[in-house]
């Protein structure tokens, strides 16, 4: 029997009331008591000491963020506006003007306008820029200016805007936005059905599950559920979609963890919906977490063809903690394995490089698992497609493109010069694609490969040592060499960049729901996965 501790520690300013359980835990005790003494009394003496005034909320900010630095990424301390946003990406509901919406330090960019909600009936576009929300500044705001918009469902905001270079004003009127994490749902082809899951918030299973159930009745006896670019959501939604095509008692999840009580085995509990149809997963890069949890287990238990690139590598779980005045911390509490045993976390963020950057594990560190069928699978890099497609992973060259928002900045440059009717009549030709390489060219793209950061560096090391005379000959032709390679890859990346605008370009005039219409016909990963799916024997051949 573990004895129950408690004990009152009384600091200057903060009482704090701690619980512990186990020898380890009472053996940091007096250090943790300790540092937070420490700290409280040095925080009180540096605002009642500082020569210049200081503000208190912004030191601890400072503070926290400092103290979270050392951990993983998805360690986050959360104040009440981010309590709130957690729970809108959850449920899926929310109140507001029915927009992707950027924050930047002087503007709010519109990202996507959903259809016919109140910033698309007000006329708002992809790239408008709003500098004023009612007499309120944008550039002026120190809080997240994106709460603004938000507001009373019926109540009206008034926002001053750019477009194109001309200033506009717009009034909009609030409304309960419900954003479904199953934007799409349709066939193929007659016998090929296609569900796409944006997220795994609270209904995030049932709409999948009724999705399926009238693509079957539609005439389905083949399925494609795409999680590409999904970030994953509620651990609990990702078992239940993976109950929809395995049998109840299935094991699909283990998290581990140093507390005990963090340590679960998570079951499927219900009814499967079908358990025999054939079903393609495509994921890439951005799918993460929970999608990983349903790719992974349904790898691993041989019940689904992966189709793609690589997922992000997220085996790390978190759980929310309530904390004083409606805030909390969002803590990793355990590791999550597939079915086979496989973490597929992909970066070590308790041992880093020289310049503190979390290190990715090496694939000569990855550990062989099996599958139910006896396939092999791996740990250490996030889920490996069974098919993997190239035009799925972004090259460098396109990650800088992207990341730079210049396919962004030039699809709402195209909007405003091109006209089309139906989503029939797009095209983007070669032509256009020259004009894009002509924008990049005027805005100064430019980008610094690895390589040439890790030249720079050996130079001035050489610099060092005197030995720079002797290598600089060398050096200016591996720069040139770089440099050819470079003036080169826009083209050698044409198609994936061509994709990418195509997308960018054709949610501008027809939205995500014409987007989604395209992409049944025209993307390559749901072609390949179309064509796998209609060959019986090749199909079973990547499960067996």
């Amino acid at each position: 029997m573990r004895n129950l501790l408690k004990k009152k520690i009384v600091v200057p300013t903060l009482a704090l009331t701690i619980f512990f359980t186990g020898a380890a835990f009472q053996s940091d005790f007096f250090e943790i008591a300790k540092q937070v003494e420490i700290f409280t009394t040095m925080f009180k003496e540096l605002n009642m000491n500082y020569v210049d005034e200081t503000n208190p909320g912004d030191l601890m900010n400072t503070a926290i963020k400092g103290m979270l630095n050392d951990l993983d990424p998805y360690t986050v301390f959360m104040n009440e506006q981010d309590v709130e946003e957690a729970r809108i990406n959850n449920t899926g509901d929310y109140t507001g003007i029915g927009a992707t919406v950027k924050t930047l330090k002087d503007k709010l960019v519109i990202i996507e306008p959903f259809k016919d909600y109140p910033a698309d009936k007000a006329g708002l576009k992809a790239g408008d820029e709003i500098i004023k929300v009612e007499d309120v500044v944008v550039a002026t705001f120190k809080e997240n200016a994106g709460d603004l918009l938000n507001g009373a469902p019926g109540s009206k905001v008034n926002v001053t805007y750019t477009r194109q270079g001309k200033t506009q004003t717009a009034t909009i009127t609030r409304q309960e936005v419900e954003v479904k994490t199953v934007p799409l749902f349709d066939m193929v082809d007659d016998k090929t059905g296609y569900i796409t899951l944006t997220k795994f918030g609270r209904t995030a299973s049932r709409e999948v599950a009724d999705a399926m159930r009238e693509l079957k009745a539609e005439g389905a006896q083949k399925l494609i559920l795409d999680l590409r670019g999904n970030p994953g959501g509620l651990l609990l939604e990702a078992v239940n979609i993976v109950n929809l095509f395995v049998p109840k008692g299935q094991l699909v999840v283990t998290t581990k963890s140093k507390v005990e009580k963090y340590n679960k085995t998570y079951y499927t509990r219900n009814s499967p919906l079908d358990t025999q149809i054939p079903l393609v997963v495509l994921i890439d890069g951005g799918s993460a977490s929970a999608s990983e949890i349903v790719s992974g287990a349904l790898q691993d238990l041989d019940r689904a063809v992966i189709i793609g690139s690589r997922s992000f590598g997220k085996g790390l779980v978190q759980r929310p903690k309530q904390l004083t005045y409606g805030t909390q911390l969002k803590v990793t509490i355990s590791r999550y394995y597939t079915p086979s045993g496989r973490c597929i976390q992909a970066l070590d963020y308790w041992n880093r490089d020289k310049d503190g950057n979390a290190v990715r594990v090496k694939q000569e560190n990855f550990n062989e698992f099996k599958t139910k069928n006896g396939r092999s699978v791996f740990d250490g890099g996030g889920v490996q497609p069974d098919i993997e497609m190239i035009e799925s992973k972004p090259t460098p060259i396109t990650k800088a493109i992207v990341k730079n928002d210049y396919i962004f900045n030039f699809a709402t440059n195209y909007y405003y010069k091109n006209t089309f009717s139906n989503l029939q009549d797009f095209t983007f030709s070669d032509s256009d694609f020259k004009d894009f390489k002509t924008f990049l060219k005027a805005n100064n793209f430019n980008f610094k490969t690895k390589t040439e950061k890790a030249l720079s560096e050996a130079m001035i090391v050489a610099k060092d040592e005197e030995l720079d005379v002797n290598i600089t000959s060398d050096y200016n032709k591996l720069i040139s060499n770089l440099n050819s390679y470079k003036n080169k890859a826009i083209d050698t990346n044409k198609k994936q960049l061509t994709g990418l605008l195509e997308n960018e370009i054709i949610k501008r005039y027809f939205y995500r729901e014409g987007l989604y219409e395209y992409y049944l016909s025209h993307n390559t990963e749901i072609k390949k996965a179309t064509e796998i799916l209609s060959n019986t024997s090749k199909y079973n051949s990547y499960l067996n």
